[in-house]
């Protein structure tokens, strides 16, 4: 795609959610428990909510297991030509690792789909978004064991020969370089005595990227029409200063976090991470054949959530961000939301230029958005500080695609409805246009109502971008 005057026709606008944070119906129908069903809404931060107890806020969500013919005609409203969701892995293999899929679960998602194909809504689905069967973790040991690979392989392809002609954008792993984070949710695999927890990590991970290999080479086998993107939690990282140190640190940190996307889109380990992994005694277990399969099934883009950039210095002298799990030091030049994270819109910009001239693929933006408390005045919500937030995102990736030539086809805003948080459980940290009646301890109508928001997102939608007053 060459420079243009601004956002490309045929641009994908739209939203994002994930099964296990809106979706309700936990055990629905057949569906299994999943890793994030046995987390209460405290997470790590009971402080916040002591005297709730033992309430898990995704069993409920926020119902569009029951409401989803409402949301989607909302979605509509706004103009919506993408919607980025996930399918819950339990409600297709409750355990994980069963031959035959629930009919029930794949049923529920044939109406989602058809839903939106009502009004034309290009659907981008994630196959595996936090929402690995707990019974994977209790009977395999998660991820470390390479028998999920087939376990992963024929969940997917069962998706791919199912829905053939409803389907054509993918993505295989949410944010899969979380693992160095949240492993609990993301891998499932935790080190025995004596063992590195790092080691287990990247051997868990690399029966990931296989998986991921794999699922590729089936979609496009058993449908060419289909496309499949990898998907990488993404923070540009600044040097705290001019300091060669701080500059070489920083450099280190963006190493780190493309290895990801280095080897879904490249298909190989950088040599950076083999002399990491031999400095640390690591050793990655690659069986026959896993070489080509990672090179035979690299993807065909790039997809990634941005939310704030970081910082680093070698002396890590700087103050510690308090946002994400991605999040290094705080940059003195920088705002922040209610939550402690930093507001940089150049930061898209960054990114996207990062992911392009690493690359050369096209790219996909699936979560973007601020977390704040709305308020109810008058029946209604004027949340000029989203707004504002979001407008600055969408100009900087304008002036991506404008200034620099940056394949940009898609933008999913985060939690276009409002859902529950992943990193805190709770509901009021809002992210969408649409706000639901639902309250960190579970009480509420789970009514919606739109914020203002959403018809100025529905406006930059219907001008592609150019209309952002």
């Amino acid at each position: 795609m060459s420079a243009g005057k601004g956002f490309p026709e045929g641009f994908f606008w739209g939203g994002a959610t994930a099964a296990n944070q809106f979706e309700g119906g936990w055990d629905a129908e057949g569906k299994g428990p999943s890793v994030i069903d046995q987390l209460t809404c405290s997470r790590d931060f009971a402080e916040r909510f002591a005297g709730i107890g033992d309430y898990y806020p995704s069993h409920i969500g926020i119902d569009f297991y029951h409401r989803y013919k409402e949301d989607i005609a909302l979605f509509a409203e706004m103009g919506f030509r993408m919607f980025r969701m996930s399918i819950a892995w339990t409600r297709i293999f409750p355990q994980g690792d069963e031959l035959e899929p629930n009919e029930a679960g794949l049923a529920f998602y044939d109406d989602v789909f058809d839903e939106l194909a009502k009004y034309g809504i290009e659907p981008l689905v994630t196959i595996s978004h936090f929402e690995m069967p707990q019974y994977l973790v209790d009977h395999y040991g998660g991820w470390e064991n390479r028998q999920l690979i087939s376990f992963f392989e024929r969940y997917a392809t069962t998706l791919f020969e199912r829905y053939q002609g409803k389907v054509n954008y993918w993505l295989t792993f949410n944010e899969i370089n979380m693992a160095t984070f949240l492993p609990q949710i993301s891998i499932g695999s935790k080190a025995e005595a004596g063992e590195s927890q790092e080691a287990v990590m990247y051997q868990a991970l690399h029966h990931q990227f296989v998986a991921s290999a794999l699922a590729t080479k089936a979609a496009r086998a058993i449908d060419p029409e289909n496309r499949i993107g990898c998907m990488i939690a993404y923070a540009p990282v600044y040097p705290l200063s001019a300091k060669p140190e701080d500059v070489w640190s920083a450099q280190r940190k963006e190493e780190e976090k493309l290895f990801f996307s280095d080897v879904h889109a490249r298909g190989y380990y950088p040599p950076s991470k083999l002399a990491y992994f031999a400095t640390k005694g690591i050793n990655v277990t690659f069986e026959q054949g896993d070489e080509e399969i990672l090179a035979a099934h690299t993807v065909d883009f790039i997809s990634f959530s941005y939310y704030a950039s970081s910082a680093a210095s070698f002396a890590q002298s700087g103050v510690p961000g308090e946002g994400n799990a991605l999040m290094g030091e705080k940059n003195p030049y920088l705002a922040e939301s209610e939550w402690g994270w930093q507001v940089d819109p150049l930061g898209i910009r960054v990114a996207l230029n990062t992911f392009h001239s690493r690359y050369q693929l096209p790219l996909m933006v699936v979560e973007n958005g601020l977390g704040a408390v709305d308020e109810i005045v008058d029946g209604k919500i004027h949340d000029d500080y989203r707004i504002s937030y979001l407008r600055d995102h969408v100009k900087a990736m304008r002036d991506a695609i404008v200034l620099d030539g940056v394949d940009l086809v898609a933008y999913t805003s985060w939690g276009c409805i409002d859902l529950v948080s992943a990193g805190t459980g709770e509901m009021a940290k809002r992210y969408g246009y649409i706000h639901v009646d639902r309250d960190n301890d579970g009480s509420g109508s789970l009514d919606r109502l739109k914020k203002d928001s959403f018809y100025w997102y529905q406006k930059a939608i219907a001008s592609n971008g150019e209309d952002l007053d």
